[in-house]
């Protein structure tokens, strides 16, 4: 059985390996607290360790984290893997498949806003799909309250508004 923190990587990597969107912080920490692997604070160390040494990178949008596994990472998971015990991967692939969907809408259906050159609030809404973008919309607002709103409201409205403009457009 590998060291703790060694384990705690390669749980990381087999999960973001077995995926094809990234994971956020908070589906890591929920896999690994669950099931006891690791305290919060040992889980947020390993994986700030692990993006300094470039084996997962991070993509941070408004408030969450996302992580995929680098090419390094990949290639230090198959030297690896035997390591991780066949309890350990299927409870990984039972924890992957009872949360498929969240983890592809949180990573496919994307919402973030910023400040404009005009002081005025822009919200960029993006669908994506196997790494391509099939809609990005971005509105200008006055407040950063109504940006704000925009980003939240999006993961439940952009099927409909998807499918209006597909209407209206075709």
């Amino acid at each position: 059985m590998p060291q703790p923190q060694t384990l705690y990587k390669l749980i990381i990597l087999y999960m973001l390996d077995s995926v094809k969107h990234p994971l956020t912080n908070s589906q890591i920490a929920n896999f690994m607290l669950d099931h006891d692997y690791t305290s919060y604070f040992h889980l947020q160390e390993t994986i700030s360790d692990m993006t300094q040494s470039q084996l997962i990178s991070a993509n941070f949008i408004r408030d969450t984290s996302y992580y995929k596994i680098t090419e390094e990472g990949t290639i230090t998971l198959s030297y690896f893997t035997n390591e991780l015990s066949d309890v350990i991967k299927e409870e990984i692939q039972e924890y992957l498949e009872e949360h498929g969907a969240e983890i592809r809408n949180r990573a496919t259906i994307l919402a973030d806003y910023y400040k404009t050159t005009t002081q005025e609030y822009a919200a960029r809404c993006q669908v994506k799909e196997r790494n391509a973008t099939i809609m990005d919309l971005t509105l200008t607002v006055p407040t950063e309250d109504a940006a704000k709103s925009i980003c939240r409201n999006w993961e439940n409205k952009c099927q409909d508004i998807y499918a209006y403009l597909m209407e209206e457009l075709l």
